[in-house]
């Protein structure tokens, strides 16, 4: 009978949500848009229909050969085949910071560098050890696609400050301190950016930084595609820039852009001991440590200088000045040259609204379905990275599917009315 009385002084438990089996967190992340396009392209191609795909992320050159030869030597390697530390092989957090001092000027210790699966396991592993609940981040548009989403995932709130090609998609410190608010706690800057290629000057760089420093704000400051800079331009790391602001800044880099190492999966993020050890911690709990054979892959890259890079890069110039040329010479379609990165990114504003194929879209993604069921060209539209009426194409595909391509969607397009 006591115990029966202790049972009746519980409180009642709020009966089960019925028939939710995602939780509301993870049923609002938006699929990734780049991979969907991607993914829907490769299926036709691997029901036999000539598809030319401008949707992937990832260079279209293999990883180079003495890269590969590391990692077989590794997977023969007993010392391999077991856990390893969660931050990282030594050996390679050490060439993380060696690399560092050499490619960008920052000079961090060993202890400053986490080894993630990935760019975007640093970058959440950075949003999630910084953000509490309710924090406000600026992000710029457009974005790539996984920031808001993990964002959100942190219990932050993205708060999305706009640009446009007149502006060459770069932000201004006027237009960051109209979206700031007493919440605002992080700064997502990006240079090169992934969509839209553009890159951030010295004196841009500065004055972002005075005024993150200025009002207190953390910076996440994503270097992946640090390599991939054309026509002169040079990319600068903003805590070299503003060294004052290091002890408030996370930079997020990984192999995969410049190593041609996509599929290997090897990033790491870069701050403030007391960040990164309270992200390795958290990481100790997610996935443990990164895959040693690809850690060690990651050694040779970093140990053996950037002669892919050097290759990889001049191709790329080609094919960004090409690109450029092409879908500037398609009625309707404006384009700001791209500076870095590997993607060009049209405003297809001039073709919105008007008869195609007895079709009428009147958003980029609604033109994307047309164009990729009509011609056969996969493109990601501009809706995916906050910017409705543009369009993603990677140029990081051979000469003849990037003319082809182009080509297709041209005619296409030649017949809107």
């Amino acid at each position: 009978m006591a115990g029966m009385a202790a049972a009746s002084h519980i409180a009642p438990q709020p009966a089960p949500v019925l028939g939710r089996r995602v939780s509301r967190r993870v049923g609002a992340v938006a699929p990734s848009a780049t991979l969907a396009i991607d993914a829907a392209a490769k299926a036709m191609q691997a029901a036999g229909i000539d598809v030319v795909g401008f949707g992937a992320g990832e260079p279209d050159f293999p990883t180079p050969a003495a890269i590969v030869e590391a990692a077989v030597a590794a997977c023969r390697d007993a010392a391999n085949h077991h856990y390893s530390p969660t931050a990282g092989l030594a050996a390679l957090r050490e060439a993380i910071a060696d690399k560092t001092l050499r490619d960008s000027g920052l000079e961090v210790s060993p202890a400053q560098v986490l080894v993630t699966n990935g760019g975007k396991h640093a970058v959440a592993n950075a949003f999630a050890t910084l953000l509490d609940p309710g924090d406000e981040v600026l992000l710029p548009t457009p974005y790539w696609t996984t920031y808001p989403e993990a964002i959100a995932l942190a219990g932050g709130v993205p708060v999305f400050v706009p640009t446009d090609d007149s502006t060459g998609f770069k932000v201004s410190p006027a237009q960051l301190e109209a979206h700031a608010s007493e919440r605002t706690k992080l700064l997502v800057f990006v240079s090169p950016s992934n969509p839209t290629g553009a890159v951030y000057s010295r004196e841009a760089i500065a004055e972002i930084g005075a005024l993150a420093l200025e009002r207190g704000w953390w910076v996440l400051t994503d270097e992946i595609y640090e390599h991939l800079v054309y026509g002169g331009r040079e990319q600068h790391s903003l805590p070299v820039v503003v060294p004052e602001l290091a002890e408030r800044c996370v930079v997020v880099n990984g192999v995969a852009k410049t190593y041609a190492m996509t599929g290997w999966r090897v990033g790491w993020m870069i701050g403030p001991t007391d960040v990164v050890e309270a992200a390795a911690n958290l990481q100790s709990h997610e996935t443990s440590n990164v895959n040693n054979v690809a850690q060690r892959a990651a050694i040779a890259a970093l140990r053996g200088g950037l002669d892919a890079v050097v290759e990889m890069r001049a191709a790329f110039d080609r094919r960004r000045r090409r690109i450029h040329e092409l879908l500037r010479a398609i009625p309707g379609i404006t384009c700001v040259e791209p500076e870095g990165a590997f993607y060009a990114f049209p405003s297809l504003a001039g073709v919105l609204g008007k008869q195609l194929r007895g079709r009428r879209p009147t958003t980029s993604l609604e033109l994307a379905q047309v164009v990729l069921e009509e011609a056969r060209v996969a493109f990601v539209p501009g809706e995916a990275f906050g910017a409705p009426g543009y369009a993603r194409f990677s140029y990081a595909l051979g000469d003849d599917a990037l003319e082809q391509g182009i080509g297709r969607l041209g005619e296409l397009l030649a017949e809107a009315r």
